[in-house]
């Protein structure tokens, strides 16, 4: 027969001592549980504090039960006076401490990795006038850096079926788009006008989520479009470096960028549970290049050989380490980007967004030295305060009507 005994040393606490007798301290006090059914009487003789008494030992009254072979015990939690030797409280802490330095540092290369990206882009699209080129040549390191990942097996290579593809296709396609807009603009207009016209995303988002997502905004997410709207236009309006082509390009950048969140919205749901934010992101990349290689072919020509660089007047090794360090530099900040989403709310992540843009905007003011009237500053401001309180209401649902 199979028996499971427990014994319980004496100076473990036992709850309302104060009912009863204890033994004295020298013996033990022991339960046990037997299988099957055993006679509970013995030839030992019970005393009158109902405990079993021996030439040697004392024990509670032996009681039998029957157990399955599958049945197991369950321990309560130490009472407090035990627990005061358990694991201290320092650990979570120092985990609590850990994690949140490390969210820093991301937040910290995100943020650095977006200005070096800004800068070395806009050194090469001012010298080099090919956006369509350099926008390839963006996706054609991180197509390298995906495939090295995949096939050191740094990252899980993910699994794909031709419905996954399919679905993917019109997210890479505006993430295509997208991009090469935001060149264009950078290569026409300062850092700082471009970015601050793509405050204007969360415009374009309420807009493309109600046509079609059907999401309609709440008053509070309203309201907070009227400074986004307003400091744009007052921000464009006193721009030194206004051009229409720039004006245009960063407002179909905005568009494009949202099309591609909605489309991840609506062809996504329920699809693509497999595939985490990297991987999704890492795909999409591979795919732009597959579609912008033969557009920047057709539309630019081959114009990135050295011998055409020469031609051209330009610094070959300048422009190819720049170009180099710009795309490295934006495929690490859009990686850290995605990293950082897995570890916070999207509403947290909209607000570091929404403070990155404002680092790149002051970093790119001061390197570039751009000259921003105090009218163009305030616009700038208030728009990027309008993205602030969007990011804040847009998480305020509106009550449902009464009847």
């Amino acid at each position: 027969m199979q028996s499971a005994a427990f014994t319980l040393s004496p100076s473990l606490p036992v709850r309302n001592p104060s009912s009863l007798r204890l033994p004295p301290p020298s013996h033990s006090l022991r339960v046990s549980a037997k299988h099957g059914n055993s006679n509970s009487n013995s030839a030992e003789g019970v005393n009158s504090n109902g405990v079993t008494s021996s030439s040697s030992s004392f024990s509670f009254a032996r009681r039998s039960w029957t157990l399955s072979p599958s049945s197991s015990f369950k321990f309560r939690p130490l009472p407090p006076c035990a627990a005061e030797n358990a694991v201290p409280d320092s650990v979570p802490a120092e985990n609590t401490l850990f994690k949140t330095l490390e969210l820093g540092a991301l937040f910290g290369l995100w943020y650095l990795f977006n200005i070096y990206f800004n800068i070395y882009n806009k050194q090469v699209l001012k010298a080099y006038h090919f956006p369509v080129t350099v926008t390839l040549a963006q996706f054609t390191v991180g197509t390298v850096i995906v495939s090295l990942m995949w096939g050191l097996n740094l990252y899980k290579r993910p699994k794909l079926s031709g419905a996954m593809l399919g679905a993917i296709l019109p997210m890479a396609a505006v993430h295509t788009l997208g991009n090469l807009f935001t060149n264009m603009s950078l290569g026409k207009v300062a850092v700082s006008f471009t970015h601050t016209i793509k405050a204007m995303e969360p415009f374009f988002s309420v807009i493309l989520s109600a046509m079609f997502l059907g999401e309609f905004p709440t008053p509070w997410v309203l309201g907070s479009l009227v400074p986004i709207v307003g400091g744009v236009a007052l921000a464009s309006v006193t721009e030194a470096s206004f051009n229409w082509a720039g004006f245009w390009s960063a407002m179909a950048s905005n568009v494009s960028n949202q099309s591609r969140n909605v489309l991840s919205k609506k062809a996504m749901v329920n699809k693509e549970e497999s595939l985490d934010n990297i991987t999704l992101f890492s795909i999409i990349t591979v795919m732009s290049f597959f579609l912008l290689a033969p557009v920047a072919v057709f539309m630019e020509g081959v114009k990135f050989t050295p011998a055409y660089l020469q031609s051209a007047g330009l610094n070959v090794k300048q422009i190819y380490i720049r170009s180099l360090l710009a795309a490295l530099c934006f495929h690490a900040y859009q990686q850290v980007s995605y990293m950082i989403l897995q570890r916070v709310s999207p509403v947290t992540h909209s607000v570091g967004n929404c403070v990155k843009r404002v680092v790149v905007i002051v970093s790119s003011v001061i390197f570039f030295q751009t000259p921003v009237s105090p009218v163009n500053a305030f616009g700038t401001a208030v728009a990027l305060a309008g993205v602030f309180l969007y990011s804040r209401v847009k998480r305020i649902k509106s009550k449902p009507k009464t009847a």
